[in-house]
């Protein structure tokens, strides 16, 4: 029995990566080779794993934007990579996303960009409004709505895109390198943000990272994603105690050794 056939029936927020193999179409090239892991409802799994590794990748795959050519990626037991499209409409409308940078719209205002993803729901720009301030200050922002994203700060627009994701109130939150590019003061609060989030709405989080700090902060488990697989899956203290070098290198942020630059590359 696969991962994917045991949890057919658990609660809402499950997540099930199941022996996955994905790989671009114009190259020769695996990024993932039977990557296979699990999340269970209201917790929050950290995936970890240098650049390249395909972290990325599978946040596409978990929002449907790829499908792999193998394995299955389900959501509550809805295969997303086989499902019907009004079934995946309907998985993805409970899942929501703070992209690596924000991905905010430029043109628009901090209160429409905060719903942009429920302005189809017959609402008025009062009642939109209303949610968006509330969000808003969910994620300790106040007194922003009409501003523009060029008027905001960069953490001030990583905590757009928080609220944006949880302007539908979702079952489940997908964070990509949510601390990219922030010193690390920011990077702390956004941490926390994320944590809050868990805890006051209850929901399923899944979080790429390169930064250890946070990983560590975030999660109730990490998954180390190395050459297309999952290497190593714990707590933080059991991925900080774990005996493989591979892992040890990364989380102390370790040169592989001594390299030499050629010539050409100097």
């Amino acid at each position: 029995m696969t991962i994917a056939d045991s949890n057919q029936t658990q609660g809402l927020g499950t997540i099930v990566v199941d022996g996955v193999w994905t790989r671009f179409s114009d190259a020769d090239l695996w990024v993932h080779q039977g990557i296979t892991f699990e999340v269970k409802p209201g917790e929050c799994f950290v995936v970890i794993g240098g650049s390249g590794a395909g972290k990325s990748v599978l946040v596409k795959l978990l929002i449907g934007l790829l499908v792999p050519e193998r394995g299955k990626v389900l959501v509550d037991g809805i295969d997303i990579s086989h499902a019907s499209e009004d079934d995946v409409y309907r998985t993805m409308k409970r899942i929501g996303v703070l992209f690596q940078f924000g991905a905010l719209f430029d043109s628009l205002r901090t209160w429409e960009n905060v719903t942009f993803g429920i302005q189809d729901r017959g609402l008025t720009e009062h009642e939109l409004r209303r949610i968006a301030t509330e969000k808003l200050k969910m994620v300790g922002l106040r007194n922003v709505e009409d501003k523009l994203p060029s008027e905001l700060s960069g953490g001030m627009r990583k905590r757009v895109g928080l609220a944006r994701a949880i302007a539908h109130e979702p079952d489940i939150l997908i964070c990509d390198e949510p601390t990219s590019g922030l010193d690390p003061v920011m990077s702390d609060t956004i941490s926390e943000l994320i944590l809050q989030m868990k805890e006051r709405l209850g929901v399923t989080t899944l979080t790429i990272t390169h930064d250890m700090t946070s990983a560590y902060k975030m999660a109730d488990r990490i998954g180390m994603l190395y050459e297309g697989r999952i290497l190593a899956c714990g707590t933080p203290d059991e991925i900080r105690a774990s005996s493989d070098p591979i892992v040890q290198q990364f989380i102390q942020g370790r040169a592989l050794g001594p390299m030499s630059i050629s010539e050409e590359e100097a």
